[in-house]
């Protein structure tokens, strides 16, 4: 799947959801819902990588999909934000990583 397509994807059933439980979409909304999910993609990390309290170890297959899954939210999170701002994330990847079109010389 491409990424535009993954974008529109998890664009639409993370927005369907929002209006499922009465939440506004906006851009306010949306940094502060990255910052949480970066949290729980980070905490997940942490006891990935055993660096939290002994109670909350997982065996190291189940932490790895923990991670995993944190981070597809933390993925998700930033489509929808470039979604919401119009912001065509292919071209800005490309421009900033691959191209350098956008780094300053």
């Amino acid at each position: 799947m491409e990424l535009k397509q993954l974008q529109n994807k998890a664009s639409k059933v993370f927005l369907n959801n929002l209006k499922r439980d009465n939440i506004e979409a906006n851009a306010d909304y949306l940094i502060l819902k990255i910052t949480e999910e970066l949290g729980e993609f980070v905490q997940s990390y942490l006891v990935h990588k055993k660096r939290c309290r002994p109670e909350k170890y997982l065996p190291t297959k189940k932490s790895r999909r923990e991670v995993s899954k944190e981070l597809a939210d933390v993925l998700g999170i930033i489509f929808v934000i470039a979604k919401v701002l119009k912001i065509d994330i292919e071209e800005a990847l490309v421009k900033k990583w691959i191209t350098r079109e956008w780094i300053k010389k």
